[in-house]
């Protein structure tokens, strides 16, 4: 282990204390120590480097260390590092407001900034049961939600993702909500419509990953689901909300998920990739019709909701020079390339023993198994192959940064065809 020598010893002093994510702590292997990333690419202590398939969980769509975002960033501490959102503002906010606001479909024109993604859904949920309370409806607190979603950790993120796998252990302590089938096909839709005709007096609204249920499999469905679900809420009143915190961004193809289906939530969630991986921001955007319910003399008809970093001036510099560069720069002509380039790169695993199925949505590729027996040793293997890829559950999938370069794309999806071969 080398690391920086002025701090010998940084790591495995740091082992002793630290408590990891998604990790048995007892069991999990150690891992790995990182010292500099650039580009694609994920340079570790012991001097090798990685090509890195997943971007970070998908944030970093320009790549790691994009010169455009650092300078903004460093443009920005020199002058305020963050000012509390209470009273205050700033103009790399509001510039941020008005450039998401005009990247909306409709009339999606009102953000609401915070700091996770889970936090955002929190703040979604808690727009949509007060816009009820705020018109004098009472009893509607419970959402539609769909088995295979996943919309954060935290406890109202929780209680709308599916609870058959990791949140499982707290179904006593969540609320209840109504966790149902993806109205994929008429059948479907149509039990989806009873649920609603006995019970839309109890339920606040809608959420939904559009295109991708993400980590709960990266199970894909069509625009046409969204379509349904658009018709649906419109018919029974209810508020639809979209979570594109993992496929905003460019991650589908388009810009955002919902274009595809031509329908406009009534509020959405972003994140992730907003500041290009920097920094943590996230935003939930509101309709006229959602914010208008709010708008009143009565203090008591506001969202009382406000994160201490909320909007934080360096997160804000970041997405900015974030959205310059999908302006700037060809990103979505980049996913399409990608998307051709997982399609035929990942083909030859299709027919492989335990394969269950092989998928391509934009710059997403995905290999399902039949069952991953050992994760560890699975992505050590690819550790072995010079590629950093982190199968979760029974898939293998790719989210590479939108930069990648077709030769590092390549050895990306080598790595599983020769994994995965027999």
């Amino acid at each position: 282990m080398t690391g920086d020598p002025k701090r010998p010893g940084w790591y495995e002093a740091g082992l002793e204390h630290i408590w990891l994510p998604y990790a048995q702590m007892k069991t999990a292997r150690p891992p790995l120590p990182v010292v500099r990333t650039e580009g694609c690419r994920i340079t570790l202590a012991d001097g090798r480097t990685l090509i890195d398939g997943i971007a970070s969980w998908w944030t970093a769509c320009h790549g790691y260390n994009h010169p455009h975002i650092r300078q903004a960033v460093e443009r920005q501490l020199a002058a305020m590092p963050h000012v509390m959102f209470g009273g205050l503002v700033h103009e790399q906010a509001l510039t941020l407001a008005r450039r998401l606001a005009a990247l909306m479909p409709g009339d999606l024109d009102r953000v609401f900034f915070s700091d996770s993604g889970s936090v955002a859904v929190e703040v979604a949920m808690k727009m949509a049961v007060q816009y009820w309370l705020n018109q004098g409806v009472r009893g509607r607190t419970q959402f539609i939600a769909f088995k295979g979603g996943y919309h954060g950790d935290t406890t109202g993120a929780m209680a709308v993702s599916d609870d058959a796998g990791m949140h499982g252990l707290f179904h006593g302590l969540l609320p209840a909500h109504r966790l149902v089938d993806l109205p994929t096909d008429d059948a479907r839709a149509a039990a989806l419509s009873q649920v609603l005709e006995r019970h839309a007096g109890e339920i606040a609204g809608i959420i939904v990953e559009p295109l991708v249920q993400g980590a709960g499999g990266m199970l894909f469905h069509d625009a046409a689901v969204l379509r349904r679900l658009r018709d649906l809420a419109n018919r029974y009143d209810l508020l639809l909300i979209f979570d594109e915190i993992f496929t905003g961004f460019g991650r589908t193809g388009t810009m955002l998920a919902c274009e595809q289906a031509g329908v406009v939530p009534d509020i959405i969630t972003v994140g992730k990739a907003l500041t290009g991986g920097t920094l943590t921001l996230a935003a939930t955007i509101a309709t006229r019709k959602v914010f208008d319910a709010f708008w009143s003399d009565d203090p008591m008809q506001a969202l009382m909701h406000g994160p201490t970093f909320m909007a934080n001036a360096l997160a804000c510099a970041a997405a900015n020079a974030s959205l310059d560069l999908f302006e700037r720069e060809p990103r979505l002509d980049q996913v399409r390339q990608i998307s051709t380039a997982l399609a035929e790169g990942l083909a030859p695993c299709r027919g492989r023993p335990g394969v269950r199925d092989v998928r391509v949505q934009g710059a997403i590729g995905v290999v399902e198994m039949e069952r991953i027996a050992d994760l560890d040793a699975l992505r050590a293997r690819f550790v072995a192959e010079g590629v950093f890829i982190r199968p979760f559950g029974n898939v293998i999938y790719l989210t590479p940064s939108f930069t990648i370069d077709e030769n590092d794309l390549g050895a990306l999806t080598g790595a599983i065809a020769k994994v995965l071969r027999p």
